[in-house]
């Protein structure tokens, strides 16, 4: 959601021939890992189901953990997004594998969920003889 606002602003003020890329970019292999695991945070933080201002809190501290787990701070990231939106057939790109990479995790998911709720319970253990 406020990924998709800043790619709005960013790409309405500048031309893609006019940005260098930042001396930081991140990478595009690295960015798409990111931005699955940002995009992965966000949906969990809104099916907590906390009120949106804790769950904005949860969010922000999460995000700060993966910055960190991806060696990037905040500002490199906006930088290498800013530089990927106004560029954007790089985006584009970006973002197809973004989005086939959690395809592929929420039908994986769905599999194992389909295969936990379709194996029978356990049946009762035998119970011993009775002794007369």
């Amino acid at each position: 959601m406020w990924i998709g606002a800043l790619a709005l602003l960013v790409t309405a003020c500048q031309k893609n021939d006019e940005v260098t890329p930042p001396q930081q970019l991140i990478p595009r292999d690295k960015m798409v890992s990111l931005l699955v695991e940002l995009h992965t945070l966000e949906a969990r933080a809104d099916a907590a189901g906390l009120p949106t201002d804790s769950s904005r809190a949860l969010f922000l501290q999460a995000r700060k953990g993966l910055y960190s787990r991806f060696a990037v701070d905040d500002s490199s990231f906006v930088r290498s997004y800013r530089y990927y939106a106004i560029h954007e057939k790089d985006l584009d790109q970006i973002y197809a594998v973004v989005v086939d990479s959690l395809a592929l995790r929420e039908a994986r998911l769905q599999t194992a969920h389909d295969a936990a709720s379709t194996v029978p319970a356990t049946p009762p253990s035998p119970t011993p003889p009775r002794r007369r």
